[in-house]
C-alpha cells in the first residue's frame, strides 16, 4: 500500500486521513503544517514539518503521494501549495468506494471524493478538487481546479463550474450553466442563468449579494 502525507493537519487534513485509512486507499505517514511543531501528534498521526520541507522528506524516501489538506477558506494558499508541490511530488487522488464514476470520467490528480457522490458519462473533476458527500454530476459537466462541493451539490448536464468555487450545500445547477472562477453560492441556491463574474450568490433564483 503506497504511503500518504498532508499538507495540513486541521479538519480537512483529518478527513483525508481518516478515508484514506478506513475505506482503504493509503497508509498515511504524517502531516505537514506550518502552525504545528515537528513530532506533534494530531488523531495519532505525526506532524512531519512545515510544509517546505515536503520534497526533502519526499526525496528521502519518507512517502510515496501528497494530498493537499487546506480548505475552502485558503483558496490562494491552497492552489499555490499545490502548484508548487506537485512539481516535484506525486499527487494522490482518494475517490471513496461508496461512490458511483463512470469509467468515461476524467479525475485529475489531487481530487477528493468524499461518500455517496455520482459522476456520470464524460464529468471532468481538475485537480485538487473536493466533492463533499452525496454530489452528483450529470453527463457531460466539469469542475475545474481547486473547487470545493458542498454536500448535496445537484450539477446538471454539460455544466462548467470554474476554478476555486465554494459551491454551497444543496445547490442546484441547471444544464448549461457556465460559473466564474472564484464564485461562491450560499446554501441551497438554484442557478438557472451564467453566472458571469466572482461574488457570493444566494436564492432562487441565483442572485448576486456581494
Amino acid at each position: 500500500m503506497k504511503r500518504l502525507a498532508i499538507v495540513g493537519s486541521a479538519d480537512l487534513g483529518q478527513l483525508i486521513a481518516y478515508h484514506a485509512v478506513n475505506d482503504g486507499h493509503y497508509a498515511v505517514t504524517g502531516f505537514f503544517d506550518d502552525f504545528l511543531q515537528q513530532g506533534t501528534m494530531v488523531n495519532g498521526i505525526p506532524i512531519l514539518g512545515k510544509v517546505g520541507d515536503a520534497e526533502k522528506n519526499f526525496n528521502a524516501g519518507e512517502f510515496d503521494e501528497l494530498m493537499i489538506g487546506i480548505g475552502y477558506k485558503h483558496f490562494e494558499s491552497r492552489k499555490k501549495i499545490f502548484e508548487k508541490l506537485a512539481a516535484g511530488i506525486p499527487i494522490g487522488k482518494i475517490i471513496h468506494s461508496s461512490c458511483y464514476v463512470d469509467s468515461s470520467c476524467n479525475i485529475g490528480n489531487g481530487v477528493f471524493i468524499l461518500p455517496g457522490c455520482i459522476l456520470d458519462r464524460n464529468v471532468t473533476i481538475g485537480e485538487n478538487v473536493l466533492l463533499n458527500t452525496g454530489c452528483l454530476v450529470a453527463h457531460d459537466s466539469s469542475v475545474n481546479a481547486h473547487t470545493f462541493l458542498s454536500p448535496g451539490v445537484t450539477v446538471a448536464g454539460f455544466v462548467n463550474i470554474g476554478s476555486c468555487c465554494n459551491i454551497g450545500i444543496n445547490t442546484t445547477i441547471i444544464d448549461n450553466i457556465r460559473i466564474a472562477d472564484e464564485t461562491q453560492t450560499g446554501g441551497g441556491t438554484v442557478v438557472i442563468h451564467n453566472i458571469d463574474a466572482p461574488g457570493l450568490y444566494v436564492g432562487n433564483p441565483a442572485r448576486l449579494i456581494r
